[in-house]
């Protein structure tokens, strides 16, 4: 029958879901250690940036701005220094290029958070599976008889159960509080971006405020 077949899978162990889940724990710290090292590899003084940006951005010194782009290894700088090559195309144009190289950004922002949300959702079940067969084991040492042995291996059975629930929790947290971190950190390079971009689109309007129309009227002939 199709239970008898069950039970004979089930009788196999927790063990081998424990040897699971330790392979699951080694994947994901080594997905945090890696966002770990690619964050920190590309921080920076934001507000600094954003200091030295404004004061060339206010002498209209686009060379200047470029440079010290070009000097940060933040993902903001990059993002916002790629959206510069539309600024002929004015500050809607940058805007858009701002939101185009930030979407293309968010995939390698995001790389690895999949694969540390799903182990944090279904770690603890996994362990719980571990447990349930323990569980079984457990009982059908105890239906064996209540001779002193068995009710050795019924303990025995009940203990690795519990281990099993507890490596999946184990397993889970690190990598949901990973996950948030992670996440967090996402929301503030886009919204520094956001806010580096937002300089650099006021000072095209400034710009083009300062620029005679008869001047924008040749520019624009120009570039036709």
């Amino acid at each position: 029958m199709l239970v008898d077949r069950l039970l004979k899978v089930a009788l196999a162990g927790s063990s081998w879901v424990l040897w699971f889940l330790l392979a699951l724990s080694v994947v994901s710290f080594t997905a945090m250690l890696e966002r770990w090292l690619y964050f920190r590899r590309h921080r920076d003084d934001v507000a600094g940036l954003r200091a030295r940006l404004a004061l060339h951005l206010g002498d209209q010194d686009f060379d200047e701005v470029r440079r010290v782009l070009s000097s940060s290894p933040s993902i903001e700088a990059r993002v916002v220094l790629a959206a510069l090559a539309w600024q002929a195309g004015g500050p809607e144009a940058v805007s858009d290029a701002v939101d185009s190289e930030l979407g293309e950004a968010r995939k390698e922002l995001e790389r690895g958070t999949n694969l540390l949300g799903t182990l944090g959702n279904n770690a603890p079940f996994v362990g719980l599976f571990g447990t349930v067969l323990g569980v079984i084991e457990a009982f059908h040492q105890l239906s064996g008889g209540a001779q002193k042995a068995a009710m050795g291996n019924v303990m025995s059975g009940i203990a690795e159960a519990l281990v099993a629930t507890g490596v999946g929790l184990f397993v889970a947290l690190p990598a949901v509080v990973a996950y948030n971190v992670v996440q967090k950190r996402i929301g503030e390079i886009e919204s520094n971006t956001q806010g580096l971009s937002k300089l650099v689109t006021a000072a095209l309007r400034t710009a083009e405020a300062r620029t005679p129309s008869s001047t924008r009227e040749r520019i624009a002939q120009a570039a036709e």
